[in-house]
């Protein structure tokens, strides 16, 4: 058998050059396996879609070959896409006790069977085809992550998963130092590492900083507290509870999501809520102000989430008043700047006191900063280097950081979803591009609004639509009623009658033309109605609308 086909491929299909839908395919001769299936929000010109999740055409295309889905933890672009890979690729999935809670609720919704899910705990070994796979614990914003090391017949793969290396975390689970050593002494082939703070110097400050913020902040105020952070945030969301107690106040748990997550982490043992501390969000104002502690959703301004409704006067059971301290313990994700920024100003307005600068200590990465990741190459020590999960400046920045401790530049492979990283026992090199980008989730059509869609909402959201009705009698070659011009979302009809008149004028001069000529096709004579229309407006308006003709035949 020769170098080529004994060869080891990995192919990220999503969390290149991006932040989100993070997902990793790693294929040996027949057996295919693939690490995490996340999802991304919209960006602000994905006009009217819910999700981004990864194309897997790839995946689909060899679905024989493919043997399990491994999951790292559970942030939503990480598992979040599951649901929808599952549809359609149905493997077992492996994952630690809470990320696989999480998920379960997911396919529950979903419809789909719970019974691929297989639980695994750090310093599990599960053999999968050729690949031997081991897990090992890490620190990030949600207990129970893990990193994964592959056993290949081309060496050692190890994939960080996000990580951070908190010396004191919340629950005292502590990065696995002694495993990564172990690796590291063995001899790592590739190493995958989580990009996402790698230009912050320094080191990331621990999660339980934001805990003695909250002892502060709980100490000194009067009214109500209002925390909101990410609803899979569980180590946040414990801290809150207790310097709640500790200050005897109730807690409310508001949002969907972070009840859901709330209760599973709770029932599976990764909070400790004491009895009889947890209120329902109807009975708040049974309470005098000073004794509750709301924590809710809507830390990135999402606008139909439960902070975004309070902050707008919207809210069935909670709204803000003076004397409120709402506190933002989390940073936004790229893009959502503008959405919390408008958010805090509405509380502002509403009376409250909002805390949410990056000094305040109300909020800590779940991420390796620099000096971090130094000593995860160090103690790692890979021959070859991929930095993954982050966007394309976040990717060289860790490349950089590798090479400043001695990784040749050859070595590191700054790579972009899609294309294959082809790894033999003597050397590794990019080897083609298979089919990766985004499909878009809206309602429920995966994969059904493609660009020109898009680019049809761009156009009605800026310059808005003209919708042209008439009547032709094809017999007698003319028209008969019409035409009737409607527009939505282009000017205010009553106070431009006379743009309207010498829009119908531009009309019947293009039918005239194609009565002239005896042009009998539908799409010829819209074709004509468009282009003369479309000139004329954009001549007395500067607007583009779109136009729509509607020809009815008697």
């Amino acid at each position: 058998m020769s170098e080529t086909e004994t060869r080891l491929q990995i192919i990220p299909l999503g969390g290149l050059g991006e932040i989100g839908k993070n997902m990793m395919a790693i294929r040996y001769q027949d057996s295919i396996i693939v690490i995490d299936a996340g999802l991304m929000f919209p960006e602000e010109e994905l006009l009217g879609i819910d999700v981004v999740i990864p194309d897997i055409s790839y995946l689909l295309e060899n679905k024989e070959k493919v043997k399990a889905i491994l999951l790292t933890h559970g942030h939503e672009d990480h598992v979040g896409g599951l649901p929808y890979v599952l549809k359609e690729l149905y493997v077992p999935v492996y994952g630690s006790k809470l990320t696989l809670g999480i998920v379960q609720g997911k396919l529950k919704d979903n419809n789909i069977s719970t019974d691929c899910l297989r639980v695994v705990r750090p310093r599990s070994v599960v053999k999968i085809g050729p690949f031997e796979i081991e897990f090992f614990r890490v620190s990030h914003s949600i207990p129970d992550s893990m990193g994964i090391a592959v056993h290949t017949p081309v060496g050692i793969l190890v994939h960080t998963g996000d990580i951070k290396l908190d010396q004191t975390p919340v629950d005292g689970q502590v990065v696995d130092f002694t495993k990564l050593a172990e690796l590291g002494e063995k001899g790592v082939m590739v190493m995958f590492g989580d990009s996402t703070n790698a230009d912050k110097p320094g080191f990331t400050m621990s999660e339980k900083v934001v805990g003695n913020t909250f002892e502060d902040l709980f100490g000194r105020c009067t009214g109500r507290i209002i925390v909101t952070t990410f609803a899979s945030n569980v180590h946040r969301i414990q801290q809150a509870i207790s310097t709640a107690q500790k200050y005897d106040r109730k807690v409310s748990i508001v949002g969907r999501s972070m009840v859901n997550n709330v209760g599973i982490a709770s029932e599976l043992g990764y909070m400790d809520i004491p009895d009889g501390i947890l209120i329902e969000m109807e009975d708040i104002n049974k309470y005098a102000p000073e004794k509750v502690v709301i924590v809710t959703t809507g830390s990135q301004g999402e606008p139909m989430s439960a902070l975004a409704r309070m902050a707008t006067a919207d809210h069935r059971w909670v709204g803000i008043e003076k004397g409120d301290t709402v506190i933002i313990s989390a940073s936004p994700i790229p893009g959502n700047e503008k959405l919390v920024s408008k958010t805090v100003d509405l509380l502002f307005r509403q009376g409250a006191e909002v805390i949410y600068e990056k000094g305040m200590g109300v909020h800590v990465s779940g991420h390796a900063s620099q000096e971090e990741q130094k000593i995860l190459l160090n103690l790692i020590k890979p021959k070859y280097f991929v930095p993954v999960h982050g966007e394309y400046r976040h990717l060289m920045k860790h490349a950089k950081l590798a090479e400043s401790l001695g990784i040749p530049r050859s070595r590191i492979f700054v790579a972009e979803n899609g294309q294959i990283i082809e790894v033999g026992k003597k050397k590794a090199s990019i080897a083609g591009k298979v089919s990766a980008g985004k499909i878009l989730v809206d309602g429920l059509g995966v994969g059904d609004v493609g660009n020109i869609v898009l680019r049809d909402r761009k156009q009605l959201s800026q310059d808005g639509i003209m919708i042209v009705v008439v009547t032709i009698n094809r017999e007698l070659n003319q028209v008969v009623a019409g035409p009737d011009i409607v527009t939505r979302g282009f000017v205010y009809v009553r106070e431009s009658e006379e743009l309207i008149e010498n829009a119908k004028e531009k009309v019947r001069e293009a039918l005239d033309i194609c009565m002239k000529r005896r042009i009998s096709e539908w799409a010829v004579i819209k074709a004509q109605v468009r282009d003369k229309l479309g000139k004329h407006l954009y001549e007395k308006t500067g607007r583009r609308p779109m136009i729509l003709p509607i020809i009815m035949e008697i």
